[in-house]
């Protein structure tokens, strides 16, 4: 489990939990409910991080906040 900072909302436009990770720009994924959300979410995270080191770019480092709505 990843220590950035999650927010999850709910998106009437996308009829869907978005969960958000603002550390990580771009990284977002969404789910029928909040846990399905931040699942995503999870692996989200691991595909940008991934990517970002493919490319050599910087990984910011986690403030150590995660908010879960579950």
């Amino acid at each position: 489990m990843y220590k950035y900072e999650i927010i999850i909302y709910w998106s009437d436009e996308d009829h869907a939990f978005v969960a958000e990770v603002p550390e990580l720009p771009g990284c977002m994924a969404h789910g029928k409910t909040p846990a399905e959300a931040l699942a995503a979410c999870e692996e989200a995270i691991r595909l940008w991080i991934d990517t970002a080191r493919e490319f050599g770019d910087p990984v910011p480092e986690p403030r150590g906040r995660k908010l879960m709505y579950a």
